[in-house]
């Protein structure tokens, strides 16, 4: 059953919530202009290259990707210089931008919901395992390095 709690797994979740909402429940909103579909690519395609460049660094690592697992190594390098959490960043963009793409007006709550559940489920686990292992390493970074933007 760890296999359904992952990340990918919550994200699809979120998504079909917001694809559902946007097909079924639209409620005559909208966002009524070509901005949203020019944001909600924008925000998709940067979410995508977040995780693409958060994977390579961590493979360059040679580290896991898997949040349930234990780290090898602490990554500190690349665009984890910029966000602690790039690969969950990117899925909250990825939901963003395809509510604005879908124009699923009523579906927006859903992000800051997601990234909530991400923090509690996986963030706050994942940094206390860091913490544990790097100790003072994670502690300099941390404080360095916001956990989201």
């Amino acid at each position: 059953m760890k296999w359904l709690d992952l990340p990918p797994v919550w994200l699809a979740a979120f998504l079909v919530l917001a694809w559902l909402q946007a097909t079924y429940g639209a409620g005559g909103l909208g966002f009524g202009a070509v901005w949203a579909d020019l944001a909600g690519g924008l925000l998709v395609g940067g979410g995508v290259l977040l995780i693409v460049l958060a994977a390579v660094e961590m493979r360059r690592a040679r580290t896991t990707i898997i949040p349930h697992l234990d780290a090898d190594r602490l990554v500190t390098t690349g665009i984890f210089a910029r966000s602690r959490n790039p690969i969950y960043l990117g899925d909250s963009m990825i939901l963003l931008g395809l509510i604005l793409c879908w124009d699923a007006v009523l579906a927006l709550p859903l992000v800051p919901v997601f990234m909530w559940i991400i923090q509690r489920r996986f963030i706050l686990p994942e940094e206390d395992r860091l913490m544990r292992k790097f100790r003072a390493q994670f502690t300099r970074y941390a404080q360095e390095t916001r956990r989201w933007l």
